[in-house]
């Protein structure tokens, strides 16, 4: 397991302890690390209150991701839906009540804090229509063609080896499938101190693809279709908080990457 790898499944895990201890509803996007808070400009007002008022509140409370990609993947009745890294679970029951009890909904989650968190909330949910499953997005435990639908929220970011995330991908979907995911992309280029940080990677920033390169690689994994769609650029004001805690100047760098990160929503097909 690389060292990257080891971090972001220690602060997932501390994010899980402290959601089953009560004490992590102001935690947000992907991490502690990153801009923080109920209000921060990645996390809010992704899911509407009908929906969350559906789910206990250990499942909205570890929600982490940069988008809702059970709203935009269009689910169908019957199909098979698989979360990559489904954290405590909110896109996973959502997309169970999707596709009802004809269908099948996947989560898959490297950390066992997270994992644990997941399936307690199937239980207060009493959806029946889930498995959570333990394993790496570059390593998916399932069988090829044999899932619909991949989504995953703000995930893939996180992952040191994304072209073997999308392979793994276009392996497990079935001819026809779809891929729909939120993501966080960079619209051009950073200073490079801003890529290492580990804190930011965490955060889901450092890691972010650039959309061209996300469109270039879905491609080269076998994906036709491929559409990367803009949902929220995220301004100067946005980067103060997250800049600052990863130690960088804000004042200084805060403009240099005004609007250099987006959320999307990336749709492509398996032909």
């Amino acid at each position: 397991m690389s060292e990257m790898t080891t971090t972001v499944k220690e602060k997932y895990g501390e994010i899980a302890r402290q959601v089953r201890q009560g004490g992590a509803e102001t935690e947000s996007c992907c991490g502690p690390s990153c801009c923080g808070g109920k209000d921060d400009p990645i996390t809010s007002n992704l899911y509407d209150e009908s929906e969350k008022q559906t789910l206990p509140a250990g499942a909205v409370a570890a929600s982490l991701g940069c988008g809702n990609p059970t709203a935009l993947a269009g689910l169908k009745p019957g199909e098979v839906v698989l979360d990559l890294g489904s954290g405590g679970g909110i896109d996973v029951l959502l997309s169970a009540r999707r596709v009802g009890p004809t269908g099948k909904a996947y989560g898959l989650d490297m950390t066992d804090e997270m994992l644990a968190l997941a399936r307690e909330n199937q239980r207060k949910a009493g959806v029946t229509n889930v498995e959570f499953l333990k394993g790496e997005i570059e390593a998916i435990p399932l069988p090829g063609a044999s899932v619909d639908v991949i989504i995953s929220n703000c995930v893939i970011n996180l992952s040191g080896d994304k072209d073997q995330v999308l392979a793994e991908a276009f392996r497990v979907l079935k001819p026809g499938g779809r891929f729909a995911v939120s993501d966080v992309v960079s619209r051009r280029p950073v200073p490079e101190d801003v890529r290492r940080s580990v804190e930011l990677w965490v955060g889901c920033i450092a890691g972010a693809l650039d959309e061209t390169d996300y469109r270039a690689r879905l491609e080269r994994a076998g994906f036709t279709d491929v559409d990367v769609e803009i949902v929220r650029e995220y301004r100067a004001q946005d980067a103060r908080a997250f800049l600052t805690e990863a130690g960088f100047d804000a004042d200084a760098l805060a403009p240099v990457v005004d609007r250099a990160f987006a959320s999307a929503f990336i749709r492509a097909t398996k032909a």
